[in-house]
């Protein structure tokens, strides 16, 4: 088994400091933990920023205040923005936040920037995102969303290529708690599909399977994001003191899973 990729989702769009004390919210703290993180064996940021009030906000401003702090800080961490509406951010809100910001990196749940159907609008922000050379990491939230960006190629809406996936585990399960015998369902859809058989894939997992949920995706040549976004806990079940544990801990339990 190969050594995946690490990506970590330090804060997410929900989460407060009363979910954790060490939740970064502002922009030098959210640097720091991504240097933390970097030195604990991460090679990504997914990044999100949040507001004067600690809510989450696509703000092209604070996004650029970000970056560039990152850029600064630790210029060898890759770093995802995000489009996440959390049910407050319209899909035309999110494309003029790319519009206007031209990230290298963005992630962008399938269901969300389609949720008013398959419009112009939509095909030429795929369209130009392939031509400015913005990566972007399609979100899935089950193996029919998939599907469904598998037919999103097929009819050109979004543009045929190398493609990025992150599979969501547990998201709308009881209490968002993923087992890693959701995995297969989404391997299998990559598998039966037509463009994304090959397609580079990553893996999340909410609750405290996600250390076995993402060892089991690097098992399967998949990539890893772990993160306070997901979750905060250990496999033990214990409190993580920081994102940066959680990384150490995932790359030692990756490690020791080649070594078998």
């Amino acid at each position: 088994m190969q050594q995946p990729r690490i990506m970590v989702a330090p804060n997410g769009a929900r989460k407060t400091r009363d979910d954790h004390p060490q939740l970064p919210v502002t922009v030098p703290e959210i640097v720091a933990t991504a240097v933390a993180c970097h030195q604990a064996g991460a090679h990504a940021t997914h990044a999100h920023v949040r507001d004067a009030d600690g809510a989450h906000t696509l703000n092209a401003g604070l996004y650029r205040e970000l970056l560039q702090a990152l850029a600064d800080a630790v210029p060898d961490m890759a770093v995802q923005i995000t489009t996440e509406a959390v049910g407050r951010y319209a899909p035309q809100q999110q494309r003029d936040l790319l519009y206007e910001l031209r990230p290298a990196s963005v992630s962008i749940a399938v269901r969300e920037m389609l949720r008013d159907g398959e419009s112009t609008d939509v095909r030429t922000l795929y369209h130009w995102a392939q031509a400015e050379g913005v990566k972007i990491q399609h979100i899935l939230y089950s193996p029919d969303d998939l599907l469904w960006l598998d037919r999103l190629i097929a009819t050109q809406t979004v543009p045929p290529g190398e493609h990025d996936v992150l599979f969501v585990l547990g998201r709308y399960q009881s209490q968002q708690q993923a087992s890693v015998s959701e995995l297969s369902p989404f391997l299998q859809a990559r598998a039966g599909s037509h463009f994304l058989r090959d397609c580079t894939f990553m893996v999340c997992a909410f609750g405290q399977a996600e250390t076995d949920c993402l060892i089991a995706a690097a098992q399967h040549g998949g990539h890893c994001r772990i993160g306070f976004e997901n979750n905060l806990h250990h496999a033990d079940g214990s409190l993580a003191r920081d994102n940066a544990e959680r990384v150490s801990h995932l790359r030692h339990a990756l490690q020791n899973t080649t070594s078998r």
